[in-house]
């Protein structure tokens, strides 16, 4: 990957989290983390039960120090979303309520409609062991729920997190199989720079008396040839092959011959096609 992360300009916009009465700071840092990652910024703590600031949760947050330096905290849910204008509750428990009921894909799309109007947005996230009261639920518009295993509902605070930062991303982009980044743009092969591969591999083997019975010789070339042409080989990788090849000449060509008894010279043995 070219460049750096301090070469790219940070994205620190979009909707505020808010924890409601989180209890490690080590999950208050994973959380700084995974909005960092998808472009969040604006962390908003309700009576965190460790207090604040809290230096495990800047170590968890993994360098995301402009989340961890921004946080606010609030006695109470109220006063933290007090100034926002649309606000979701997460939560994976069915609650019989008037709330719309919305998918991550469909509540991500409708915070960036909000953001992109101008509207003040945030989303709720209860605490570790039971989430979120019904009566902080009945605080939000809407509640936002994630498709998990009806068996194993349960997520952790960071991972809830961390699914709708990504979705938040998602909901910002014209083309959702962009990357950030692209494979190096290479050029494929001649089949001239394929028959010099061929060659080359070749007349290295022979040397070191690979093609062993030389009755087998044509049918190993041929097996060598149907392999090596298998599939579209780019210059650059013609380039790496033929380079490994070269390398062979460092060393002894051929095998040394092994001495018999009484000092006579031995016959090489060949591998009957396969590689020593």
């Amino acid at each position: 990957m070219s460049g750096t992360n301090s070469e790219r300009e940070l994205i620190a916009e979009g909707p505020a989290v808010v924890l409601v009465e989180p209890q490690l700071g080590e999950n208050i840092g994973m959380v700084a983390r995974a909005m960092a990652n998808f472009g969040l910024a604006e962390l908003r703590l309700v009576n965190p039960r460790d207090g604040w600031p809290n230096e495990k949760a800047r170590s968890a947050a993994s360098k995301a120090d402009h989340v961890i330096d921004g946080t606010k905290v609030y006695e109470t849910l109220e006063e933290a979303i007090g100034d926002l204008n649309f606000v979701y509750a997460t939560t994976a428990r069915e609650r019989y309520g008037f709330k719309p009921v919305r998918s991550p894909v469909v509540a991500a799309e409708t915070l960036r409609a909000k953001f992109r109007a101008g509207e003040k947005t945030g989303i709720l996230f209860g605490r570790e062991r039971w989430g979120l009261t019904n009566e902080e639920v009945a605080l939000a518009d809407e509640i936002v729920t994630f498709p998990v295993n009806p068996a194993f509902a349960s997520l952790n605070i960071a991972q809830a997190v961390l699914l709708m930062s990504y979705e938040w991303m998602k909901s910002g982009m014209e083309d959702l199989s962009e990357t950030l980044f692209q494979p190096v743009e290479q050029r494929p092969s001649t089949k001239e720079q394929i028959f010099g591969l061929f060659e080359h591999l070749e007349e290295a083997l022979d040397a070191r008396n690979y093609f062993h019975p030389p009755a087998k010789k044509p049918k190993m070339i041929d097996n060598l040839r149907a392999v090596i042409s298998r599939r579209d080989f780019t210059e650059q990788e013609i380039s790496v092959f033929r380079g490994v090849i070269n390398s062979l000449d460092r060393f002894p060509r051929r095998w040394p011959k092994q001495q018999t008894k009484a000092g006579e010279p031995g016959e090489q043995t060949g591998n009957d096609g396969d590689a020593e």
